[in-house]
């Protein structure tokens, strides 16, 4: 009896984190990431960045929004959070190093992370 209660306990418990799909502080990263691109793409003018580096800031928070809501995390939850990244990172400059630590945290955070991101740029036009 013992044995069948803790199976059907660790079950319940692996499927919960199964459905949740991304660790807490992972979202908090992606939401980061998501502000700090969104933050890229509306740079002033007079700030020094490649057109590309715009492509695939705005892919990458498409993909992380794609990849939040497929392992389960409710829009509403997504939206709030990465709200408070944009909040917090909104008129900044472009930095290339939280830039390219948010580009590696996608490709190894999202199964075949940088395909899609590429995948996505080449829908925007």
């Amino acid at each position: 009896m013992k044995k069948l209660l803790f199976i059907i306990l660790s079950s319940l418990f692996l499927s919960n984190i199964a459905l949740a799909g991304m660790l807490d502080s992972d979202k908090t990263k992606a939401w980061e990431c998501s502000g700090i691109y969104m933050a890229n793409y509306f740079l002033p003018s007079g700030e020094n960045f490649e057109y590309s580096m715009k492509e695939k800031s705005m892919a990458s928070v498409k993909v992380l929004k794609e990849y939040a809501l497929e392992i389960g995390i409710p829009e509403k939850e997504w939206n709030d959070g990465v709200n408070k990244g944009v909040d917090k990172h909104y008129g900044s400059k472009f930095d290339e190093a939280k830039t390219e630590d948010c580009h590696k945290f996608v490709n190894s955070t999202v199964p075949n992370g940088e395909e899609r991101v590429k995948k996505v740029i080449q829908t925007l036009y």
